[in-house]
């Protein structure tokens, strides 16, 4: 079948949605499917069409630049003149979703979306959401379906928006890396803290508590792994704590998918103290590669903390707490099980699955009144 993905944001830009796409759209392409990508360019910098491992990749202009608003008209123009089968917006929070949406509907064109939820750095668009949900919800609720990465976001928004939880499927994020390079090691005093550079990702509150931890693990070190417009009051951060030599922040391109794995297979603790996740990619990543995980117990993270598979400490836990907490777990020196992680391949066949339900029966969407989940969560030893 014809398939257009709506996003803000993609290849080459990196973040929980751009890896999801960059991960299902060459699988469903394997599949026998067409994979188009429709998404914008803000820095005007970038190819109008090309295209990537499959997929054709167009894009349209959006502003502004400095902002994450992405409004961009000519989502509007293009998913009325195209031709597709079925349209998968990915992600909700931009202005990109409304427009398409709208194009969508006009259009009669069959769709389904994936919310791709993710916290905010700035208050005001956090105290704007709750309206957000309720301007979104005619045009949310006229989707073939709707797709949650968790149990939480699935049941968050069908609180929200007043659609019905049936509605829903759950299809979570993969957990794939590369196997690590030979030689590459545990270091058992290096934390990891992964995430885009935004306030609300928590990465200042592991430099907070690296002080405090340093008393008891004196040679441990941090290194914040992505970029964003945080960066500058990171770096500010450890210059006042006189961290320079503890800790490291820097992306990596998501091409580099090897030197990725390498430094999440060194690390003896990842950790991701945000303020909201659905299904955090960054944390799935670790897992696959058996490091142990401790997360603020909040949303999707709570979730994923409750399955087993990583441990939570109190989201509005103190330098101190979160001292003790990461020390106790540099100590342990525990061993991460083989966990039955969900994996890429099982997402991509899922949503073709979801697809094909559609298109068989159009209008009408037979889910069980309970939803659908597609990855049982792996059994708590």
């Amino acid at each position: 079948m014809r398939i257009l993905m709506v996003a803000a944001r993609c290849y080459p830009f990196m973040g929980g949605t751009e890896t999801h796409i960059q991960e299902v759209g060459p699988r469903l392409v394997a599949h026998g499917h067409a994979v188009d990508v429709l998404t914008t360019d803000p820095t005007g910098d970038l190819p109008v069409e090309e295209e990537v491992r499959g997929m054709r990749v167009l894009r349209v202009p959006a502003w502004p630049r400095e902002l994450d608003l992405y409004v961009a008209p000519g989502i509007y123009t293009a998913i009325r003149r195209g031709a597709w089968d079925l349209i998968h917006f990915q992600g909700y929070s931009s202005f990109v979703v409304p427009i398409g949406l709208l194009a969508a509907v006009r259009g009669h064109l069959p769709f389904v979306l994936t919310f791709h939820s993710g916290g905010h750095s700035s208050r005001l668009r956090n105290a704007l959401r709750r309206t957000q949900h309720m301007l979104l919800r005619p045009l949310v609720s006229r989707a073939a379906r709707l797709i949650g990465v968790s149990e939480f976001e699935a049941d968050f928004f069908s609180r929200r928006m007043g659609v019905p939880r049936g509605r829903f499927v759950v299809i979570p994020n993969g957990a794939e890396m590369p196997a690590p390079s030979p030689g590459v090691k545990v270091d058992p005093h290096l934390i990891v803290s992964g995430g885009r550079l935004e306030r609300y990702k928590g990465h200042h509150r592991a430099i907070a508590a690296l002080p405090e931890m340093m008393r008891r693990v004196p040679d441990v070190r941090l290194h914040i792994v992505g970029t964003g417009p945080y960066e500058g009051e990171l770096r500010r951060l450890v210059a006042t704590l006189g961290l320079e030599t503890r800790v490291t922040i820097g992306g990596i391109p998501g091409s580099e998918r090897q030197k990725m794995a390498d430094l999440l297979a060194s690390a003896a603790l990842f950790v991701l103290f945000s303020d909201y996740e659905a299904h955090p990619v960054a944390v799935m990543e670790a897992l696959s590669l058996r490091r142990p995980v401790l997360v603020s117990d909040t949303s999707g993270l709570r979730e994923l903390a409750g399955n087993g598979v990583c441990r939570a400490i109190r989201c509005n836990a103190g330098p101190g707490e979160l001292a003790a907490a990461m020390a106790d777990e540099l100590e342990a020196d525990r061993q991460v099980p083989d966990l039955a992680l969900p994996d890429w391949d099982a997402c991509a066949q899922a949503l073709s699955n979801v697809y094909c339900d559609v298109l068989s029966s159009r209008s009408t969407v037979r889910v069980p009144s309970g939803g659908v989940t597609w990855w049982p969560p792996p059994t708590r030893t």
